[in-house]
């Protein structure tokens, strides 16, 4: 379904950016492995991809400028073009208002934001010159439901909606389409520390009475990323199980 295409994912050594890594690879995709710290993981996921298709690791940190621009030339560099940029990159400082630093939010919003603008940025000139560019931008049902312990959090993702829709107005036009994924509840690392009770009250509270998995979102990003989804421009895909209907 993707045989060939050129995708670089941001935050791509764990959780949704690693099941979107492999899912694709599985489809046949080039995939570069972007991350910060995590460099075993991301060496798993390397290993995984190759197994599949080709990848790159690309170590950097999305929200500076000079990190931002150099991911994006040395997946350019490697396999001569990009076709695909998924904008998954992202951290979620589970504090109030009131508990939160400036710190907290500049971080935030830097790579949360900031990244996705930067990559997109950078990636612009080369999706221009595929006939198949997209972009797919990680936002959060929160961006909609807000929540009590995570007011930058929630000012990110809601952001990255209105990035999506000013984005996709723009570019549309040259044909490549700009969309977002906004996922519910997700086996990943911020729900890691939930005790097992907390997991089934959670599960419970799930219209479909199931926390979601990374390969659920993989799902809807391959939809977008493929042929399937070439007249889908602008959109917000909710894939949560049915909680964001309450």
């Amino acid at each position: 379904m993707l045989n060939g295409r050129r995708v670089l994912i941001s935050g791509a050594s764990r959780g949704i950016g690693r099941g979107i890594a492999t899912k694709f690879a599985r489809e046949g995709a080039f995939v570069g492995i972007n991350y910060v710290t995590s460099n075993d993981e991301a060496q798993e996921v390397l290993d995984e991809v190759n197994e599949l298709s080709d990848g790159l690791l690309l170590k950097g940190d999305v929200g500076k400028q000079k990190d931002a621009k150099k991911i994006v030339n040395d997946f350019v560099d490697e396999y001569g073009g990009i076709d695909v940029l998924v904008n998954n990159a992202g951290i979620y400082i589970r504090k109030d208002l009131e508990e939160s630093s400036i710190e907290d939010y500049d971080r935030t919003m830097d790579v949360n934001v900031r990244g996705a603008f930067l990559l997109s940025k950078f990636a612009l000139p080369h999706l221009k010159k595929s006939d198949r560019g997209r972009i797919i931008n990680l936002s959060s049902q929160l961006a909609f439901k807000g929540s009590t312990h995570g007011t930058a959090y929630v000012a990110s993702k809601a952001s990255l909606i209105g990035f999506t829709r000013a984005l996709a107005l723009e570019l549309a036009p040259e044909g490549i389409t700009v969309n977002s994924i906004a996922p519910g509840t997700i086996d990943t690392d911020i729900i890691a520390g939930y005790t097992e009770e907390q997991r089934k009250e959670r599960a419970e509270s799930i219209p479909i009475k199931r926390i979601g998995t990374p390969e659920d979102i993989a799902n809807a990003a391959l939809f977008l990323a493929s042929d399937m989804g070439s007249y889908v421009v602008g959109e917000v895909i909710g894939v949560n199980g049915g909680s964001a209907l309450h």
